[in-house]
């Protein structure tokens, strides 16, 4: 018997995969637990329907991280910062400092953890960031770590 599993399951397959299973497993099983729908025309139009619409949620989703992503490389981020005189900074630039000062100084929210730091910046000049938006789209940030005092 064909059946569309609503959930996950460990060994059987993934939410939404259309599966031949025992006629036992799904009835005694899998249809008691609320865990497939039968594959009948109905729910097949169902699941193509949704299908549809997460391709086109997604599709949508990637051309906006693209428009982001070229916003972002016609940037070049200041963040002022207290250093010293040999250019060492006092503490570091992190990745939420950077998503800060690009959402304050041009509206634009990344979330910290798709900034691609190795490391915290701490010498004073420019650096390059990759921001990664979306799935296959990654967003180069050129940030100018600037002297607050000068």
């Amino acid at each position: 018997m064909k059946v569309i599993l609503k959930q996950d399951i460990k060994g059987v397959g993934k939410k939404d995969q259309i599966i031949n299973a025992s006629d036992g497993y799904a009835r005694n099983f899998l249809f008691p637990k609320n865990m497939a729908v039968e594959a009948n025309a109905e729910n097949m139009s169902k699941l193509k329907a949704k299908q549809n619409s997460n391709a086109f949620k997604k599709s949508q989703e990637k051309e906006e991280a693209e428009n982001i992503s070229k916003k972002i490389a016609e940037i070049t981020l200041k963040i002022p910062v207290k250093s010293g005189e040999n250019g060492k900074i006092f503490g570091g630039v992190s990745t939420k400092e950077i998503a800060e000062v690009l959402e304050k100084q041009h509206s634009i929210i990344v979330d910290k953890k798709k900034i691609d730091l190795k490391e915290t910046i701490k010498t004073l000049g420019s650096k390059r960031v990759d921001i990664k938006l979306y799935e296959g789209v990654i967003a180069n940030l050129k940030i100018d770590i600037i002297s607050e005092g000068k």
